[in-house]
């Protein structure tokens, strides 16, 4: 079905939160999918069920993983390549009722997409949030050759948001987040962006009020991390609208 597909291959994968996939339908989202020219298309917070997709596409495989809660979370993939497997659980379930992973197996890769919880304004769901992460890295960490993408809803260091100093308790960037993003790393993978980009100045994420955007006052909390996969290079979308976050992407190649 896709004899483009062998090892070797160059594979462009492009991640998004897409801040309710409806809403971004509405906002043009089918035209940036065909400038993205992507073979594979992660998306975040679709808030929407597989009877709610408001577009069919030929070109790719839809997969879908909703919440429980109508409208709420969740995750899905456009994929031009068929996966061997579909997974949508990590065993934890809250994190699994909230539909906050999607799982492809490929014959030479695993493909993982989260929405990760954000933790809340006060921090009410932050041990939520740092259990998942433990679910997350013994999850992780038995899978070869990967590529995990998603909305991680933390800064990892210093330069990945333009007030550090103004935000070092607060959610998002509290030391126990940091630290989760640290023990990933370790573990094995990479921050494909930090492996090309190394200075600051480079967000995923804007807060909706005061200009924000406009003035690049963000944070980097959308990531591509890679476990034995050969990178050519990793981007931000900044200037692709549509949501609060900019699509981020990797150029691999697939061995």
């Amino acid at each position: 079905m896709f004899p483009w597909f062998y090892n070797n291959v160059n594979m462009k994968i492009i991640s998004w939160n897409v801040n309710g996939l409806r809403s971004n339908y509405e906002k043009g989202f089918l035209d940036k999918l065909k400038l993205f020219k992507a073979d594979i298309v992660c998306l975040q917070e679709t808030r929407l069920n597989k009877e709610d997709i408001p577009f069919k596409i030929k070109d790719y495989e839809f997969y879908l993983n909703p919440a429980i809660k109508s409208g709420y979370s969740g995750t899905g993939i456009l994929s031009k390549i068929k996966p061997k497997k579909v997974i949508t659980k990590i065993g934890l379930k809250r994190f699994d009722n909230e539909g906050r992973m999607l799982h492809l197996k490929y014959d030479d890769f695993d493909l993982i997409d989260f929405y990760i919880p954000n933790g809340g304004r006060k921090k009410e769901n932050l041990n939520y949030k740092l259990e998942s992460f433990n679910h997350i890295i013994k999850y992780l960490s038995k899978l070869n050759n990967a590529i995990v993408v998603g909305d991680f809803n933390i800064a990892h260091t210093e330069i990945d948001l333009a007030r550090p100093k103004e935000n070092k308790n607060n959610i998002m960037f509290t030391p126990e987040e940091r630290e989760q993003i640290t023990k990933l790393i370790d573990s094995g993978y990479i921050d494909s962006f930090r492996e090309f980009i190394k200075e600051g100045n480079h967000y995923s994420w804007w807060p909706y009020y005061r200009k924000l955007r406009e003035r690049n006052i963000g944070w980097r909390i959308d990531y591509i991390f890679t476990k034995n996969i050969k990178l050519k290079d990793a981007y931000i979308l900044d200037q692709v609208m549509g949501s609060d976050h900019a699509p981020i992407g990797i150029d691999a190649r697939i061995t």
